[in-house]
C-alpha cells in the first residue's frame, strides 16, 4: 500500500535556533533523519510507495534524497575507486514529492495529495515523528476485514504527571499516575480508507475532523499498542532517541531484527551501530 507521510509542519518545538528552518522529521537519529527511519519501518513490511506531503523547510527533505549517500548506512566495497555497495535502502522505493502549503492543517495536506493514490481503497498514513515497533502487518490485517473507514493506533498516555481527586473539602481523595488511567492517546499511525476523504472538509484536520466523524458513525477502529512507541516533540525527546540508536537500543529498528527476533541490537546493526 501506499504510504503518505505529512512533513511540512513548523516543528517549533524543536528549533535549536531563530535560524533554524529544518523541519521536524529531517532531526537527526543516529546518521539518519527521523523520517528514514519512518520509511524504513514502512519499506520492512514491503511498503515502499511513499508520498510525501511538504510543507515548511521541504528543501531539506528534497536535497535529502535527491542527494542521498548509500554508504552512511549500508556495508560497502570500494574497488579500484569504485564503491560497490553490499546492501541498500532506497534502490526499491519510489518516493512522490508534493508540496501541500506551508500553513496547511493535516487533513488539507492529505485531501492535496488525493491524486497520487490512484484511487486505492487503502492507504496508510503517519506524521514521520514518531517510532514505534507496532506490528504492521497485523495493524493492516485487522483493518482490513472490518466494515470501517479508518484505523488508527492509540497508545497509552505518555505523561508521567499524576492526576489528583479532589473532594468537596480540598481533601485529596486520590492520586493516580496519567499513565495508568483508562485512556488512550492518538499513536499517529494510520491505515485509511477513500471514505475519510468524505468526512475532511477543505483545510481540516485528518483526527478532529475525519476521524472524528468516522468515529461518531461507529466506523473507526482502534489498533492498541502497549510496545515500544515514543514521540519526537522536543529536543529532548529527540535526544534521547539519539542516545539510544547510539547505545545499540532502537526497538523501533525492526529491519534489524536478528535471528533471536530481537530488535536493534548492536549485532544486527552492522556498520549502523
Amino acid at each position: 500500500m501506499k504510504v503518505v507521510l505529512f512533513c511540512g509542519g513548523y516543528g517549533m518545538r524543536m528549533r535549536s535556533g531563530a535560524a533554524d528552518d529544518v523541519p521536524k522529521p529531517m532531526a537527526m537519529v543516529g546518521p539518519r533523519p527521523l523520517i528514514w527511519h519512518v520509511m524504513r519501518y514502512y519499506a520492512h513490511y514491503g511498503h515502499t510507495e511513499f508520498i510525501l506531503c511538504l510543507g515548511y523547510g521541504a528543501h531539506h527533505i528534497k536535497d535529502f534524497f535527491l542527494n542521498y549517500e548509500e554508504t552512511t548506512s549500508n556495508d560497502f566495497v570500494l574497488r579500484g575507486g569504485r564503491t560497490e555497495l553490499l546492501s541498500t535502502d532506497i534502490s526499491d522505493w519510489t518516493i512522490t514529492f508534493v508540496q501541500t502549503g506551508v500553513e496547511s492543517p493535516i487533513g488539507e495536506r492529505l485531501r492535496r495529495v488525493r491524486q497520487h493514490l490512484d484511487g486505492d481503497e487503502m492507504f496508510l498514513a503517519n506524521y514521520a515523528d514518531v517510532l514505534t515497533d507496532a506490528p504492521l502487518p497485523q495493524m493492516v490485517e485487522n483493518f482490513a476485514r472490518r466494515d470501517a473507514g479508518a484505523s488508527m493506533m492509540v497508545v497509552p498516555p505518555q505523561s508521567s504527571f499524576h492526576c489528583v481527586e479532589l473532594g468537596e473539602d480540598g481533601l485529596v481523595g486520590g492520586i493516580t499516575a496519567v499513565s495508568e488511567l483508562p485512556l488512550w492517546e492518538n499513536g499517529g499511525y494510520f491505515v485509511l480508507r477513500q471514505e475519510v476523504f468524505d468526512h475532511i472538509p477543505e483545510g481540516g484536520d485528518l483526527v478532529a475532523d475525519g476521524c472524528a466523524q468516522l468515529a461518531k458513525q461507529g466506523r473507526l477502529v482502534a489498533h492498541q499498542h502497549r510496545g515500544f512507541w515514543k514521540p519526537t516533540d522536543t529536543v529532548k525527546e529527540r535526544a534521547a532517541l539519539d542516545a539510544a540508536y547510539t547505545r545499540g537500543d532502537r526497538p523501533w529498528a525492526v529491519w534489524e531484527r536478528d535471528a533471536s527476533g530481537k530488535a536493534g541490537g548492536k549485532e544486527a546493526a552492522g556498520v549502523r551501530a
